[in-house]
């Protein structure tokens, strides 16, 4: 293990953090996303730093291949943005970078500094260090270097890794309440790596419970679909209405969780989600999810109805047991579709509209721009190199 050291205010270095090497992380090169692996090299070229951060090095560490891949860099957002063309800035709170890659997108963050958690400035950068104390929980505080293969540790991380336990880096009196869908993440953790929740922990969920009131239904919509396409929604959805959590997340189906029909039901889901995270399968599609989530609780005893009104009908109820949750309507009408056929009833024609794919479309848009740019550009620098040869060619000679 290597150290890196710091001077403090009287000059004296001082250990901040620690250095794993490949040899003790052991993690599978392999398992890194190469356009990860090429923006991170494109970013320390121009001499900034930047490394693979968050869930992605937590799954590598677990021998696991990463879903998402995020990465954190002293580079600004403009500067990132100069150096990808195919990057935009988002966010307003704190100003990230996504970097799309057809249908993949990675997000770029600049490191944040301490300030921000005083509200002072969320857009304030700082160091690395820094950035690590912002982290939310032990296990996703670690920095994976792909060009050297260092892992560097910043809050001990690799201690509650060895004990397989989960502890909070932000103080617990602010945490949760700074940010109540940590708690949700907190259980989600604890389930797909089977680690264990430290007490303080614990006792601060349920201190904290009724926070997550005060949650956009967005931000919600979000955690929920993390929650289905993880592969351990049914243990995730026990634990967390164990905690009382589940109610402020999805207060209908909170009634009926616990049933048997709907626990089997995401076991079948996380069963699907698994084989396509060995590569056994297609990717299971949001709309299939929605399915396995409610399938087993929409009632179909009214008779006499039209399709198009069985179909309004299997629509209303659906939304009434997801919410607060807000997805598109397109997944919802693809997932009534599913269900009226399976249980036998016909689809009525154009009750499912597709959406507009106008991020894919501004994308492309964009990049056929840049690419006719460069060759305008370059046309420009052909014809007035000729034009200054002919003019060479026809001055007279003194």
């Amino acid at each position: 293990m290597l150290v890196r050291y710091k001077n403090d205010s009287k000059g004296n270095s001082i250990p901040f953090a620690k250095i794993y090497t490949k040899d003790e992380h052991k993690i599978n090169p392999s398992f890194i996303d190469r356009d990860a692996f090429r923006a991170v090299k494109k970013l320390q070229s121009t001499g900034a730093e930047a490394y693979i951060v968050g869930g992605a090095v937590r799954d590598l560490l677990l021998n696991k291949k990463p879903k998402d891949f995020d990465i954190t860099t002293s580079a600004s957002p403009r500067q990132i943005h100069k150096l990808f063309w195919n990057s935009r800035i988002i966010g307003k709170r704190f100003k990230l970078v996504h970097l799309e890659y057809g249908n993949k997108i990675l997000e770029v963050s600049t490191f944040r500094s301490d300030e921000e958690s005083f509200g002072i400035n969320n857009n304030v950068f700082g160091t690395v260090e820094q950035d690590a104390k912002r982290r939310d929980f032990s296990i996703n505080a670690f920095y994976y270097n792909p060009i050297n293969e260092q892992v560097l540790d910043f809050n001990n991380s690799m201690e509650d890794f060895k004990k397989r336990k989960i502890s909070s880096i932000i103080d617990l009196k602010n945490s949760f309440s700074e940010d109540p869908v940590r708690m949700l993440r907190a259980i989600k953790y604890s389930i797909s790596t089977d680690f264990k929740l430290k007490f303080n922990v614990k006792r601060a969920i349920k201190h904290n419970q009724s926070e997550l009131a005060k949650v956009s239904t967005s931000r919600l919509t979000e955690e929920v679909n993390k929650i289905l396409s993880s592969g351990y929604s049914r243990d995730i959805f026990i634990k967390l209405q164990k905690y009382k959590l589940l109610v402020y997340l999805l207060p209908c189906f909170n009634i009926y969780a616990s049933l048997d029909r709907v626990q089997n039901s995401l076991l079948e889901l996380d069963y699907k989600v698994r084989q396509y995270q060995n590569g056994e399968t297609e990717e299971v599609q949001r709309n299939t999810m929605l399915l396995h989530l409610v399938k087993e609780l929409i009632i179909f005893s009214e008779e006499g109805l039209t399709q198009r009104e069985r179909f309004k009908e299997t629509f209303r109820q659906i939304k009434i047991l997801i919410s607060p949750m807000t997805p598109s309507n397109y997944e919802v009408e693809l997932c009534c579709a599913q269900l009226l056929k399976m249980k036998g009833f016909s689809v009525p024609k154009g009750c499912v509209r597709r959406p507009k794919t106008s991020n894919n479309i501004n994308f492309e848009r964009r990049r056929k721009y840049i690419s006719s740019k460069k060759r305008s550009n370059k046309k420009y620098d052909n014809s007035k190199r000729k034009k200054k040869t002919t003019q060479a060619k026809i001055t007279p000679s003194t």
